[in-house]
């Protein structure tokens, strides 16, 4: 039977409204099937409901936060303002969100038995967030037992825009799990799209690993986000709880669960907006490596405005961050052929404390002298320079290089050559 067909026929029972209804619609089992469902009274209780499908159900919880609710540093009204900002930013970004609606981003994150990719470890509970007009949306959807993956799948899939997950390190996990159990069901659940989101985790991890000891969701919480979880359900002993729900089917324990995946969902509202700020206002970052990272991030992305902009502030301050950032800058000069602003760089990183930028700035003025300015006694002088300050640093630390060294010994010799002509 087709989809179409099952949907017909079971539409009396099913009670997740589609994505083009705002308007959030009661769950309304009948009564006999209600009766069948051990501690019911107690999910209700919880915010759950039973939605039925082909024979199936799982549970779907529904939570409201108003708009002011302060999440660490933030409240949760915030996302508003830099859905704004991204629309009217010039910027192309991973991140941003311009071309979307506020609604169509959904926040999601999943509880699995295991933390593999593979066929054996399977989602338990698919949770996300949305931000409606006046108030974020918590859907939660939670599986009973192992055989209700198509009442699971069914509700998930049919009121989630996919293509705008926002995650945290879902592209390596959570959608992947998640492509794995589709294998097994997508003759009968709505098929997946292509794949698209947004991953969080690489955007703290770029920004971070150089501050955290660990970029988990938890520390970037903490450490960043100013957000501290009180009684909280430790994410491992997630699969524990759920083998022990499924033994007995007494919800106690599993009710933290779904708090921790709460938490979770709003976390990464929270981690967004800060995101946003930050790239959106690269410029008012007060940490210089904070700063540093962002301007290689537009750097990356071809967005050269941006990064040059964000590299002259850091060039401004003092320590190591400052001398990267002027050598960055003077590689978006030389590639635009502004040679003597370059130049002006290279030979204040001749001063710097670090051998290899004297090393680097040494080569890219012999280059620049060779090639551009037509001066070889010029760009010998510098090439010359390059390499002994290369043989001090292998006599230092006993570690040769010898292709490094064998490119040093050829534009040398070439120089070599070309000042006997």
């Amino acid at each position: 039977m087709s989809i179409q067909k099952r949907l017909s026929r079971l539409k009396g029972y099913m009670s997740i409204p589609s994505k083009s209804n705002e308007q959030e619609q009661p769950l309304s089992p009948q009564l006999d099937e209600k009766l069948s469902i051990p501690y019911l009274e107690q999910w209700e209780a919880f915010g759950a409901k039973p939605f039925f499908f082909d024979g199936q159900y799982c549970f779907v919880r529904e939570v409201s936060y108003p708009l002011h609710y302060q999440h660490g540093h933030y409240q949760l009204s915030e996302l508003v303002d830099v859905h704004r900002q991204w629309k009217h930013s010039h910027l192309e970004h991973p991140l941003s969100s311009k071309h979307h609606e506020i609604s169509d981003l959904f926040f999601f994150d999943t509880e699995t038995t295991g933390l593999g990719s593979g066929a054996g470890n399977t989602i338990f509970l698919l949770g996300h967030a949305r931000l409606l007009d006046d108030r974020v949306m918590i859907r939660q959807h939670f599986l009973p037992n192992p055989g209700a993956e198509v009442a699971l799948y069914q509700s998930f899939l049919s009121e989630v825009n996919y293509t705008t997950l926002v995650t945290y390190n879902g592209k390596a996990f959570d959608w992947p799990v998640l492509k794995t159990r589709h294998t097994f069901l997508r003759d009968v659940v709505p098929k997946l799209p292509a794949f698209g989101h947004y991953d969080l985790y690489h955007a703290s991890r770029r920004m971070w690993k150089h501050k955290l000891e660990s970029v988990r969701l938890v520390n970037v919480e903490k450490e960043i986000l100013g957000i501290e979880r009180h009684e909280d359900i430790p994410g491992f002993l997630a699969p524990m709880l759920y083998f022990d729900f499924l033994s007995t089917q007494n919800p106690e324990g599993i009710f933290g669960v779904l708090k921790h995946n709460e938490i979770d969902v709003l976390s990464l509202i929270v981690l967004y907006t800060h995101l946003s700020k930050q790239i959106l206002g690269a410029n008012e970052i007060k940490n210089v490596t904070e700063q540093f990272e962002m301007a290689r991030w537009f750097d990356a992305l071809g967005e050269v405005s941006a990064a040059q902009e964000t590299y002259e502030r850091v060039a401004e301050s003092n320590g190591q961050e400052a001398a990267k950032a002027r050598w960055n800058l003077s590689l978006i000069y030389k590639k635009e052929k502004r040679y003597e602003e370059a130049v002006a760089i290279w030979q204040e990183l001749l001063q710097d404390k670090s051998d290899l930028l004297k090393i680097k700035a040494a080569t890219e003025l012999a280059k620049v002298y060779e090639h551009h300015f037509k001066q070889v006694e010029e760009a010998y002088t510098y090439a010359l320079q390059a390499y002994e300050i290369w043989k001090s640093l292998v006599r230092a630390f006993k570690q040769k290089d010898e292709t490094k060294e064998q490119e040093l010994l050829r534009r040398l010799h070439r120089l070599e050559r070309k000042l006997k002509k």
